[in-house]
């Protein structure tokens, strides 16, 4: 079963890696997918910060690799591929389904957000550098873009909010679940960090336009930050 689950996972961060090659660009919900259609919704952060998925794929990839030829067998590595599988395997088709439907597209990044956090969180302290930190970019970007999505088909169906009213909310969600969400890690800083270079795109994105927008996450990146250097701070664990 652990071999099994080392192939799989290489060969799912190969196919998540390379679904850009083949998929169109995604460049948000447009018009025919939404009734009210979202262009550049305040939520999303600005252009610049979606090039972390080249590194996120690198990385990934660089950690598979090394799994199945040093940790084929290794009792340690076996739940966090256990999650991270699922979550590939709902990544490799996500470009396409977000060209189709908005709602599926909603729907399958939160799977995949949550599966990550659990692969994440099962990861053990060594091997840091090989699994844990490329995990954590993983699961920061997709708990970021979880809400991105969620606010940006939300306002599209114009349900209770518009597009502002969907950026405070799901700014303010998004913060108080990735806060939670590193405290209940106690470690892989890499996650608050990622989601705090989400929010500082959000901030660029909307400026003094949308200042009151700006300051949320402007403290939010803040206390993000605050935390991932506690935990980058503090000493592993003597079974480490």
């Amino acid at each position: 079963m652990r071999r099994l689950l080392a192939i799989a996972t290489l060969i799912l961060s190969v196919t998540f890696a390379g679904a850009p090659l083949i998929t169109p660009p995604f460049a948000g919900f447009d018009g025919a997918q939404l009734p009210i259609p979202q262009d550049s919704p305040p939520i999303e952060p600005a252009g610049y910060a979606f090039g972390i998925w080249g590194l996120i794929y690198l990385w990934l990839l660089v950690s598979a690799v090394f799994g199945l030829r040093k940790r084929e067998d290794d009792p340690a590595w076996e739940a966090p591929r256990a999650w991270l599988v699922p979550s590939l395997l709902l990544g490799t088709p996500w470009l396409w389904v977000a060209g189709q439907s908005a709602i599926w597209a909603t729907v399958m990044i939160v799977a995949m957000a949550a599966t990550a956090v659990m692969a994440l969180k099962a990861a053990p302290w060594f091997d840091r550098w090989t699994l844990q930190a490329p995990l954590g970019i993983y699961a920061g970007w997709l708990t970021a873009a979880s809400f991105v999505s969620l606010g940006s088909t939300l306002a599209g169906y114009g349900i209770l909010f518009d597009a502002t009213g969907w950026a405070y909310v799901g700014i303010v969600i998004a913060l108080v679940t990735a806060i939670a969400i590193q405290d209940w890690l106690e470690k892989a800083p890499e996650y608050g960090l990622t989601v705090t270079w989400a929010l500082i795109a959000v901030i660029v994105q909307n400026g003094s336009d949308k200042l009151a927008l700006s300051i949320i996450a402007a403290a939010g990146a803040f206390v993000l930050t605050a935390m991932a250097i506690r935990i980058a701070l503090r000493p592993a664990p003597l079974d480490a």
